[in-house]
């Protein structure tokens, strides 16, 4: 089974292909550029050096969310046109789902943290027997204070990831009550290749949608929404 993997949920842009168990392709870059400048030239790179007949993916997994509004609907956007012009069904992975399994296989829990600002972020909570992941905590938006009130109470080792441990950095040292880790450089970021893995899996479960069906999973409400919001006198 061939996956093709975008992830452009946050500050990286990544695209990968995986068949079956081998990353064949992934493309990711940490930089300054804005995804819609990036995705699909990165992604016909992977095309070239690959030989890839597009036809012969089986599905398209993205990112699909908590994350940047931005990027979630960029990335959603180059999915849905590459699904319904290769009439290919895709996978919506969680992406902090996928953050965890760049992790695959680790012996203690996995917290990914995304910074969502105003002092949230974007989080889960997973543990893995072998290879095969369990959700502890399905993803949520939630104040850092609350994620790591929760991982005391659970009390046991935690491995962090994401663009949220730089934000919050400070906040964990000073206040976690459990042993903690934090990923290296080379896996605490969004990997596409982990998107289309765990896309894979997903995908031989029967877990795909069509172009049409896809939609991202934002989580909370835009900061126009919010402000609009605040205007008309209501709670966000």
């Amino acid at each position: 089974m061939k996956v093709l993997g975008i992830d452009s949920s946050g500050l990286v842009a990544s695209v990968a292909l995986v068949e079956d168990d081998n990353l064949l392709a992934e493309y990711t870059v940490n930089y300054k550029k804005t995804h819609s400048q990036t995705l699909l030239p990165m992604l016909e790179e992977i095309q070239k050096m690959t030989e890839l007949d597009m036809e012969s993916i089986d599905a398209i997994a993205v990112a699909a969310g908590p994350g940047s509004f931005t990027g979630l609907r960029i990335g959603s956007a180059t999915a849905k046109g590459l699904g319904l012009a290769l009439e290919k069904p895709l996978v919506a992975v969680p992406t902090v789902g996928a953050l965890a399994y760049n992790l695959v296989g680790h012996r203690d829990y996995i917290c990914p943290l995304m910074d969502a600002r105003r002092n949230q972020a974007y989080t889960g909570l997973y543990c893995f027997d072998g290879n095969e992941m369990t959700e502890l905590q399905q993803p949520v938006a939630a104040g850092i204070d609350k994620v790591v009130e929760d991982i005391n109470r659970r009390g046991e080792v935690v491995c962090f990831l994401g663009d949220g441990v730089t934000a919050f950095h400070e906040y964990l040292e000073e206040n976690l009550r459990v042993p903690y880790t934090f990923a290296p450089a080379h896996m605490n970021k969004q990997r596409a290749g982990s998107v289309a893995a765990l896309g894979l899996v997903m995908a031989k479960a029967g877990k795909t949608v069509s172009s049409d069906e896809f939609a991202p999973e934002y989580l909370r409400l835009s900061q126009a929404e919010r402000e609009r919001l605040a205007k008309e006198g209501k709670k966000a």
